[in-house]
């Protein structure tokens, strides 16, 4: 069975995908990553760009023996698997890109790159992780999933959040958008605080074969604010694609 890998954003990890882990164990064989700096990661070297990111992606799916698979990515990670489509586009299945735009530097974002960078040197790390967990959640700290989400940003190497910041704020994907061939699928809650409509359009409107799903009542993380419906969402994404093998 060609296996879905999951790469995680800026502050997560492996263990944010546990909803799709135990929901999607039995129709798809999965892979979550852990980015180097982040989850269970912490103790390689940071990477600060995102075609870094990419890279070491790639190279532990080969490490892997895994020459084929279908890919999604959340957040920064979505810009991580644009990346990886440009350099290894022959071996992807399918794209799914969740919470995620086609530049680093976002209109509308919650907080630009650089204040996220200024806060998170003067407060540190607990207090910009469970700050920045809060973000993601249309109830904030109130949110069912927070205290996990908060507790795996905080896991996070020290290093690892100016590096991820540099990396996105010095990434653009756009004029790229039109070569993605792999059929794509987009995931956006409606309330998302970090990517606009606008940027969910633009993927949306530029990607030859995109399709579009809009969850109502969720943040930046419909995957643990509605799992059932996210998983849905990726089974639907993943059908007709690719054989199994």
């Amino acid at each position: 069975m060609i296996p879905l890998v999951l790469v995680h954003g800026f502050m997560g990890g492996s263990a944010q995908w546990l909803p799709q882990i135990a929901g999607l164990s039995g129709q798809r064989d999965i892979i979550a990553v852990d980015l180097p700096g982040f989850g269970l990661n912490t103790h390689l070297p940071v990477i600060n760009t995102i075609g870094g990111f990419a890279d070491w992606v790639i190279a532990e799916l080969r490490r892997q023996g895994v020459k084929r698979y279908h890919l999604l990515g959340h957040s920064m990670g979505g810009m991580i698997v644009q990346e990886m489509v440009r350099r290894d586009q022959g071996h992807v299945e399918s794209l799914i890109l969740y919470g995620t735009g086609a530049i680093g530097v976002l209109p509308g974002r919650f907080e630009t790159i650089a204040e996220s960078k200024a806060r998170a040197e003067r407060d540190g790390l607990r207090v910009t992780a469970r700050r920045i967990a809060a973000t993601w959640f249309l109830k904030g700290e109130a949110a069912s999933g927070y205290e996990d989400c908060a507790a795996l940003a905080e896991q996070s190497a020290s290093a690892a959040l100016p590096a991820g910041l540099d990396a996105m704020q010095a990434w653009s994907g756009a004029d790229g958008l039109a070569d993605i061939k792999p059929k794509t699928t987009i995931i956006w809650g409606d309330s998302d605080r970090t990517y606009s409509w606008d940027q969910t359009q633009l993927l949306w409107r530029s990607i030859p074969s995109a399709s579009l799903a809009v969850v109502p009542g969720c943040a930046h993380a419909v995957h643990a604010e509605k799992p059932d419906v996210f998983n849905l969402l990726v089974l639907d994404g993943l059908s007709g694609v690719g054989g199994d093998e």
